[in-house]
């Protein structure tokens, strides 16, 4: 059974249902699906990356999230399929649940709308299986999200939707092992421009500055000490994935 050479976190090869060897990957940034792509390439799957998230905003953290995908995908041979940005549907379905809390109806409808789209990619293009990156992170709610891949997977017969748990065999620490081994941008919102009002306010409840989009990066050096009062993190509080 073969292993992955990191430093603290190791995972075993990791084997699709039914033994299939192509996959769709719906990747939401490069952190997230890092892991998930280097595994899938080690264990002899044949994915391509579709990126299909309109949810996110403003445009320019929408094109660092997108290039920074885009390069990794490169740098593997993966193909990589940029999806359109749709970010007025997106408004006009989230129209009404401005106020919902992370993890809420909002982003129960966000992950339908791109899971929806993915699922039709896979439809059109061959795919019979495809998952998503979006349940490894630890800030979200892996059983909402499955329950909505599980739905748009079954609008064609012909396409299953992978609820593998990412997050155990290291995953989840491989995860970041990566992101910081290639300096992938680190994010520090969901990406919607609601969880960036309310991550922001959040903030500045905490005495915290403001986000600064593009401008923090994953990086092996070890923080230097902060002269500053430490600030608690919430347990639950708004987070990038």
């Amino acid at each position: 059974m073969g292993t992955f050479p990191y430093k603290n976190a190791r995972r075993n090869k990791i084997v699709p249902p039914n033994g299939e060897k192509k996959l769709l990957l719906h990747s939401c940034c490069a952190p997230c699906a890092g892991e998930m792509m280097e595994a899938m390439v080690e264990s002899g799957i044949h994915l391509t990356v579709f990126f299909y998230n309109p949810n996110i905003h403003p445009v320019r953290e929408y094109e660092i999230r997108k290039n920074e995908n885009i390069r990794y995908c490169q740098k593997l041979g993966i193909p990589f399929v940029d999806a359109d940005y749709d970010v007025d549907r997106w408004f006009a379905r989230a129209k009404g649940l401005e106020w919902e809390p992370e993890r809420g109806a909002r982003c129960t409808l966000c992950f339908d709308m791109r899971f929806e789209r993915t699922a039709l990619y896979a439809h059109e293009h061959a795919f019979s299986l495809w998952a998503t990156s979006l349940g490894i992170s630890r800030w979200k709610n892996m059983e909402q999200i499955n329950a909505s891949g599980h739905r748009a997977g079954r609008a064609y017969p012909n396409v299953s939707y992978w609820d593998f748990n990412w997050r155990k065999g290291g995953g989840s620490a491989r995860m970041y092992e990566i992101a910081k081994r290639e300096q992938f941008y680190q994010q520090e919102y969901c990406g919607c421009v609601y969880s960036l009002r309310d991550t922001n306010r959040w903030r500045a409840q905490s005495g915290r500055q403001r986000i600064a989009i593009g401008k923090n990066f994953y990086d092996e050096t070890p923080p230097r000490p902060s002269p500053q009062k430490p600030q608690m993190e919430l347990p639950n509080g708004p987070k990038g994935c």
